[in-house]
């Protein structure tokens, strides 16, 4: 599991406003992290698109592996066990992830 992958996995049990269910979901944390504890962070996507602003919009492709546009949910970051993921469905690029990089130190700034 490394930075960069989307994988298919379970966000339930979920509770308030937190994204559940079996969804896509990109794996945003460091491979140092991934690679030595039982977590990884991912951010939800869903086909419900928005375009929020520092939302990436992903179209299907062969290397992401998705079957319909969707949005990668920055703001619903999450830790999550790596037994929730299920299936590897592709990857995103470099590019991409540097903008969801920009936009997490955006939310974080004071």
């Amino acid at each position: 599991m490394k930075q960069g992958e989307i994988w298919e996995m379970y966000f339930d049990p979920i509770k308030g406003s937190e994204q559940g269910g079996r969804r896509p979901s990109l794996i945003i944390s460091g491979n140092m992290l991934n690679e030595n504890l039982n977590i990884v962070i991912v951010c939800p996507l869903t086909t419900n698109i928005k375009e929020f602003k520092g939302n990436v919009v992903l179209n299907p492709s062969h290397e992401n592996g998705l079957k319909n546009a969707s949005e990668i949910l920055t703001f619903h970051i999450r830790s999550v066990s790596k037994e929730r993921l299920k299936k590897k469905l592709g990857v995103v690029s470099k590019k991409d992830i540097g903008i969801i990089k920009k936009t997490l130190n955006d939310l974080l700034k004071y």
